[in-house]
């Protein structure tokens, strides 16, 4: 090919690269603004628009039309994974709240073991030897955390994968068993938390949504939240390597 033809298909390829960014940023928005809306207001959309560009254009780069999966479900996942590591970045759980939450599942585990039933928040309270309202705010700020790490959880038990991170047989294997015991746990919930996680990870709707339903306040979602999200990771412990915190 000479110069002048080079120049005309570099030209071409960028001019169509350009238009597929065009076209699919309503995608990228859409999927900013329904993150933002799980996350704390510290959490700025224009940043998650951002890394969700980055995140299309490396999927108009690396898409793969003879894999099967359409180029919108590839690049959801794409986009969606930029803006989470964008997250991740800077994080704005404190260490202690990590650690307070990690010494939380740890007592909920001890108690429940015990009792032979679903700990209260007051036993778990009593356990870290915090009053009810520390412990609620604690639960609160678990519940806006706690985003993250369920992400990562999903991730590394069984989130779609592009073709070239294919998980061995192993992987997968483990994937079922641990669906299995998440399904298992949230089964064994209390009523209430059920209910919160099934509106907020099946119906999608926010915190402040899920407390119109309820009748609750926003807060008292995220500590119902927080609560619950600490529970399962008591009764998953096996599954994410946690001990007795130090």
């Amino acid at each position: 090919m000479n110069a002048p033809n080079a120049y005309r298909e570099t030209a071409r390829a960028s001019a169509s690269s350009s238009e597929a960014i065009t076209r699919h940023a309503d995608l990228v928005r859409r999927i900013a603004h329904h993150l933002a809306a799980r996350l704390p207001p510290s959490v700025e959309v224009d940043d998650l628009i951002q890394a969700g560009m980055v995140g299309l254009i490396e999927a108009l780069r690396q898409f793969d039309p003879s894999a099967g999966a359409t180029f919108e479900t590839y690049a959801s996942i794409r986009i969606r994974g930029a803006m989470i590591d964008e997250i991740r970045k800077g994080d704005w759980v404190p260490r202690s709240v990590h650690r307070r939450v990690r010494e939380a599942a740890e007592a909920t585990r001890q108690i429940e073991q015990r009792e032979g039933r679903a700990a209260t928040a007051a036993e778990v309270a009593a356990a870290l030897s915090m009053s009810l309202d520390d412990y609620s705010r604690l639960m609160e700020g678990a519940a806006r955390g706690q985003v993250l790490s369920l992400d990562e959880d999903a991730e590394e038990h069984g989130e779609p994968r592009t073709a070239d991170r294919a998980p061995p047989p192993q992987a997968n294997l483990e994937s079922e068993e641990f669906q299995s015991s998440l399904a298992t746990a949230i089964a064994g919930l209390p009523e209430r938390e059920r209910l919160v996680l099934s509106l907020y990870y099946e119906q999608e709707l926010n915190l402040r949504e899920i407390g119109a339903v309820l009748g609750v306040t926003e807060s008292r979602v995220c500590q119902v939240h927080g609560q619950a999200m600490v529970r399962l990771r008591a009764r998953l412990a096996d599954w994410m390597g946690e001990g007795s915190p130090e």
